[in-house]
């Protein structure tokens, strides 16, 4: 690529343009840089990426079902608008000659430009790590799907509400069974989950996680105690958000809750059921075709699912299964949590024994 990607380009894009030099410099490690061959399509009509994308190279044009409405050629001063800025994207964006692009995640410009221009705070001072990769922790969680229902201004508040805190490898940031405190995302580091039963006092372990995963949600939202440990693996960063803020800026505007009657009809067109409930209790009797994947397995059991299926998730009152969702739409499975629990089910639905 002739054209060099570095902050003096940047500071020529709208509304790039309006942020501080630090911030730009900050920015510049989260530009992604795509080559596409001719012909080929940036996006298409009705796309929901939430990304500034701007040329670097080449040519492109715009069509309307079909219909080229506008070409647009690198260089140009309307090269420096993000192209076709709208959601769902009003127009398709089609490859005239090999072209260059660079993409930017809409919402963490967002907040930068709010923290730029109200002067409240420096995105730098969340992302300062002697880890290169680290600072991608924000860009992750952005990225997800679940983060595209939420507001911007819950999302602004959301990022100026974390605190950050250092530990060191051999921390215990949660304790299995004491009472939920606070959401943590990862900002550097690595840690384990582990859960421990009659059988295996020292702990079962669940999962590893990494940088931009989160912890700490199930207890929050079920208002119950924490069901694993969760202990660092090395030393590193963690934010974390206090459970009145987690609940008002990011559990509720993520949850679907559906009566048994949408539900059904997600299920029929071509949805499954998700039973989060214990084994025992999904033998005693669950809805007809569902999957039984206990809420404690389903971090360490979530990439099995299929991410291009719709999942209704149901308990039996409804907390561990919007705990549930609240992971699924982490981890961009899309989800709904049947509101009032398996009782509301047609009891002809109903299944006893092993399913």
């Amino acid at each position: 690529m002739s054209h060099p990607i570095d902050a003096a380009f940047l500071k020529k894009l709208v509304p790039i343009s309006s942020l501080n030099a630090e911030n730009i410099e900050d920015l510049l490690e989260k530009v992604k840089t795509e080559t596409i061959p001719r012909g080929k399509f940036l996006f298409k009509q009705g796309d929901m990426d939430k990304t500034h994308v701007y040329l670097v190279e080449g040519e492109i044009e715009l069509l309307n079902d079909k219909k080229t409405v506008k070409t647009l050629e690198a260089g140009s001063s309307e090269a420096h608008h993000p192209i076709a800025h709208s959601f769902p994207r009003s127009v398709s964006a089609r490859a005239r000659t090999p072209v260059t692009v660079i993409h930017v995640n809409s919402d963490m410009l967002d907040i930068m430009l709010t923290w730029d221009q109200t002067g409240s705070y420096q995105v730098e001072s969340l992302d300062e790590s002697d880890d290169g990769d680290s600072s991608d922790w924000m860009t992750r969680i952005l990225q997800t799907r679940a983060f595209h229902r939420i507001p911007p201004s819950n999302i602004q508040a959301l990022f100026m509400r974390m605190e950050p805190v250092n530990v060191k490898a051999g921390d215990v940031i949660i304790q299995q069974d004491d009472p939920g405190d606070y959401f943590y995302i990862i900002k550097e580091g690595r840690c384990l989950v582990t859960r421990s039963t009659p059988a295996n006092p020292k702990g079962v372990k669940l999962a590893t996680l990494g940088v931009g995963d989160s912890f700490g949600e199930e207890a929050l939202i079920s208002d119950s105690t924490r069901n694993a440990t969760v202990t660092m693996l090395t030393n590193g960063s963690l934010m974390r958000l206090n459970k009145e803020d987690f609940n008002s800026l990011l559990n509720e505007p993520l949850l679907r809750w559906i009566d048994y009657d949408e539900a059904r009809r997600i299920v029929e067109d071509g949805g499954l059921w998700l039973d989060v409930r214990l084994p025992d209790e999904y033998k005693a009797g669950h809805v007809r075709g569902s999957i039984n994947i206990p809420l404690i397995f389903l971090r360490m059991k979530a990439n099995s699912l299929d991410k291009d299926k719709r999942y209704v998730i149901y308990c039996d009152t409804g907390r561990r299964s919007s705990a549930a969702s609240f992971l699924l739409n982490e981890k961009n499975i899309e989800s709904f949590v049947l509101k009032g629990g398996i009782d509301t089910a047609d009891p002809a639905d109903i299944e006893q024994g092993e399913g």
